[in-house]
């Protein structure tokens, strides 16, 4: 099972956190979210669920998309990816500073002039029913398997450190871990997370500030002595000059450019909380101060994943053979109890947050976009919301099945995983929406669905063969860019007229 090496601490070095206390921490926080839940979904209807009745005040919803932004996945992998590259993510992260601009002077004011529910109801009105069915469904299947490695990573080691102990098997976990999240955003959905979006950003920043005061006071460092440290290993070497390296630093900056177009601006999951805005001005200012806020606050994860590795240095820590690894481990057997008490938290906190908006988000996507829940003219509204209630348990059953099939995969770094397969998957999200607001042309409806599906797989052949046709080159995130510029000419090449 994935982390249960985790469970065999060392007696001599640090504490064996029970698995008592660490549920006992799951179900208080738990609490804390249904109170939440109890609170904001009173006269809660659809209108609340998809778009929390357009009332959300922007700094709440800036502060709670920071959790939302970072999730588990950075939580953990980002600190166990500077062993091996660096602090080369951070080119990344200077690349989504500029995506977000261009989702605040671009995309926000196309979703707010059309009142949208949907974001994916622009194609619809821009190219016909099926550019729209093919790109709510392409988001359908990337944020689903994406949200689906998120819960997996936390209730892997919920199993590891809690439910093995009481002998509960993993597939029981992960319906417990399921159930509660549809239980707390069953009523009132969006408008519930931007308030619980909150708790979970300020729990998993003060993790990851503990957690580096700590260790420097293991290590009897201040501030500036472990900085010098970090600054003079080879772990914070940032830009990668090799052209032919995966993680070249000029396609890191674009990619990461596109991947916050993509997997912000065009993906229902982050843009629903920012339709929850009073109107474009607050969404605007929200997207602006969160992306500010993002550049200092990946910094600090992966000075703390460098911090991690020269205290495994200086301690006599083994490195775990799997990256993602060294954050749990050093905080739970090589640091004071508080240590595991504050991972514990901040990986709850980190695995609430994106899976409970990635549930909400489904559920919107699917109920108006393939069922079209709000065309329903012939639908009382009580019985759309037996519908979308339907959906929302359907998604939970759906991403129970993905989890515990993923349980028999063994994967290395999930982030790395997550962003090969958005490559696949959000391209032609992002060919389509760039086809739309970049040109004027019409486009032959019928022959959308070929071009969405030729293109990821001309990508896959061109990501296989890479390095034989391209002298040497390997694609990283780049893929992505690929695969939007493959749809985009197939949408060129089926266009028929300019809109009038």
């Amino acid at each position: 099972m994935y982390f249960l090496f985790l469970c065999k601490l060392n007696l001599n070095r640090g504490l064996i956190m029970s698995s008592t206390l660490i549920l006992t921490i799951f179900l208080v926080y738990s609490t804390l979210l249904f109170l939440v839940g109890y609170l904001t979904s009173k006269k809660a209807n659809n209108d609340s669920f998809f778009v929390g009745n357009r009332q959300s005040p922007w700094y709440l919803v800036a502060y709670g998309m920071i959790g939302a932004s970072l999730s588990g996945v950075t939580f953990i992998s980002i600190p166990g990816s500077v062993g091996a590259d660096g602090f080369s993510y951070m080119v990344i992260v200077f690349g989504y500073f500029f995506g977000y601009l261009t989702i605040i002077k671009v995309l926000l004011p196309v979703y707010y002039k059309l009142n949208v529910t949907s974001i994916y109801s622009y194609f619809e009105q821009r190219f016909g029913k099926n550019a729209y069915k093919s790109g709510a469904s392409y988001f359908l299947l990337s944020r689903t398997i994406g949200a689906a490695f998120r819960m997996y990573l936390v209730i892997a080691i919920l199993q590891a450190f809690v439910f093995d102990s009481y002998g509960v098997p993993f597939w029981l976990t992960s319906i417990l871990f399921i159930a509660l999240i549809l239980l707390y955003t069953f009523k009132a959905g969006i408008k519930t997370i931007v308030w619980t979006d909150t708790l979970q950003t300020t729990f998993m920043l003060a993790s990851l500030f503990l957690t580096l005061y700590l260790i420097m006071n293991k290590l009897q460092l201040n501030l500036n002595d472990l900085t010098n440290q970090v600054l003079a290993s080879d772990y914070s070497k940032t830009f990668i000059l090799d052209w032919q390296h995966p993680k070249f630093f000029l396609k890191q900056f674009i990619s990461g450019m596109f991947i916050s177009i993509v997997m912000t601006g065009m993906d229902q999951d982050m843009m629903q909380k920012n339709l929850t805005c009073r109107n474009l001005k607050d969404s605007q200012k929200n997207m602006f101060w969160m992306s500010v806020s993002l550049i200092p606050i990946n910094f600090i994860f992966l000075f703390l994943g460098a911090t991690l590795f020269i205290f495994a240095a200086n301690v006599g820590v083994p490195i775990p053979p799997k990256a993602d690894h060294i954050f749990p481990t050093i905080a739970f057997e090589y640091l004071p109890p508080l240590a595991g008490i504050t991972f514990m938290i901040g990986l709850i906190a980190a695995a609430y947050s994106s899976a409970d908006s990635a549930m909400t988000a489904l559920t919107t996507s699917f109920s108006v976009d393939i069922l079209g829940l709000n065309n329903k003219a012939n639908k009382t509204d009580n019985q759309k919301v037996t519908t979308r209630k339907l959906v929302h348990f359907g998604v939970a059953i759906t991403l129970l099945f993905i989890i515990v099939l993923f349980s028999f995969i063994n994967k290395d770094s999930v982030i790395n995983e997550l962003f090969t397969i958005a490559g696949y998957t959000y391209g032609p999200i992002l060919g389509l929406f760039s086809f739309g607001l970049l040109t004027k042309y019409t486009i032959k409806n019928q022959l959308v669905i070929p071009v969405v599906i030729a293109a990821p797989l001309v990508s896959f052949l061109l990501d296989h063969f890479s390095t034989q046709l391209f002298f040497g080159y390997k694609f990283g995130f780049e893929l992505l860019l690929i695969n939007g510029l493959l749809t985009f000419v197939g949408l060129f090449l089926i266009k028929k007229g300019k809109i009038e």
